[in-house]
């Protein structure tokens, strides 16, 4: 059979029964729409943290208490939870050689409120070199100050985000200069506005409001430990030496000779964009996995149809191979119109996944991000799912005996 002649037989026979063929590449569509989807999904978180994580700057070094992984261990042992740290230490990274600054810090996610509004948000004690060490920028007023935290002061400073959630989505940072918070209870007066960045989670910049460290520990903590350290080195090309000689200094701080019995841990801006690489694209991975179960439905479906259209179309069959049609030509026949099901299923399906995640770009949830590998894989899965569910039905109509199949009711 001519090419052309394979085309015009396969189009009758879908075009046939139209509603029968859309409800069997049903399975195909969502399929492939939901793994393009995810995918891109996937793909626009990664770089939504990664540009996060940058945007503080390529030589942040981060030290957080609790015990550093070890082997055969899945997660740290009080990471991030354990009160190992204090001032003392930030004294004793001061003087490292390529170290620009370092700020110690107290955080927790707390309820604030302001004239009626209120947001939960990430509050965070700093000292005044976090703007030095986390490349933040004062839009209007000014930072925590060392006074501030000399003195125990009651102020705070907003992000933009944080801004329009307690005083209105109109809300500009001039409107916020002065005013007056409350954080747990205790008053707070609004003496800077922070610059946007950017940012999504509970560490996005623009929605954090910062104390001062003194004021945090004395009013929310109520110890003298920090939730950790922050350190900037002086350039990138000396971070890697820099956290070394940082976790050398916490552990003569800390009276500790042996670095695998070290009750905190460090890493680098590398180490963090790997780590949040590294979970998204598990995620992405475990969604786009989930999705798949329907190309493999997908696929039974359209077995299911092709022995039905082979059922159905017996004496059919069974003419053409007595007027000289070779089972070669009758497996070709059965398996082309698989494929088809599957090629055309993939293209509604590769539109209707771009379609949703151009809808989640434009409606500013994230920046979704479709890839042409995503594309071509997913035409490729599509047309290998026709090859694979519509060969045993290609073969069972090749091999219908032409009189028997003459003589079928």
């Amino acid at each position: 059979m001519k090419t052309k002649d394979i085309l015009e037989e396969t189009f009758m026979a879908l075009s046939s029964n139209k509603v029968r063929s859309g409800l069997t590449m049903l399975g195909i569509i969502i399929g492939i729409a939901s793994v393009i989807a995810m995918t891109a999904i996937g793909t626009g978180a990664q770089n939504s943290i990664s540009a996060s994580i940058q945007s503080i700057g390529s030589n942040l070094i981060i030290v957080s208490p609790g015990a550093p992984r070890g082997v055969g261990q899945q997660v740290n042992q009080g990471r991030g939870t354990a009160k190992t740290l204090t001032l003392s230490d930030v004294t004793s990274i001061k003087n490292i050689s390529g170290v620009k600054a370092v700020t110690a810090e107290v955080s927790s996610r707390m309820q604030v409120t302001a004239k009626g509004t209120n947001t939960n948000t990430t509050v965070d004690g700093v000292t005044s070199d976090y703007p030095t060490v986390r490349n933040l920028t004062i839009d209007q007023g000014n930072f925590i100050t060392d006074q501030n935290n000399t003195g125990g002061a009651k102020v705070a400073v907003v992000g933009p985000t944080v801004v329009t959630d307690l005083f209105g989505a109109s809300a500009v940072a001039t409107d916020a200069m002065g005013q007056s918070i409350k954080i747990k209870g205790n008053q707070f007066k609004i003496v800077g506005v922070t610059v946007a960045k950017g940012g999504t989670g509970f560490q996005n910049p623009d929605d954090m409001i910062y104390i001062p460290l003194s004021t945090a520990q004395r009013y929310f903590s109520g110890d003298q430990y920090v939730t950790s350290i922050s350190v900037a080195a002086t350039d990138s090309n000396v971070t890697s030496q820099v956290q070394a000689d940082v976790t050398t200094a916490i552990l003569t701080n800390h009276h500790i000779s042996n670095p695998t019995l070290a009750d905190f841990n460090t890493m680098n801006q590398a180490d963090i964009i790997a780590t949040a690489s590294s979970v998204t694209g598990t995620f992405t991975m475990l969604l786009s996995a989930i999705a798949g179960i329907s190309l493999v439905v997908g696929g039974i479906g359209i077995m299911n149809m092709m022995l039905t259209s082979v059922t159905e179309r017996t004496r059919e069959i069974g003419l053409r191979k007595a007027i000289g049609a070779k089972r070669r030509d009758v497996n070709i026949q059965f398996l082309v119109e698989a494929v088809m099901l599957t090629f055309i299923g993939g293209v509604i399906g590769v539109m209707l996944g771009w379609g949703v995640s151009f809808g989640i770009t434009q409606l500013g949830i994230l920046q979704a991000q479709v890839s042409l590998s995503s594309v071509l894989l997913a035409f490729g899965v599509s047309a290998f799912i026709g090859i694979v569910f519509g060969y045993y039905p290609a073969q069972r109509a090749s091999k219908l005996n032409p009189i028997e199949a003459l003589r079928y009711e």
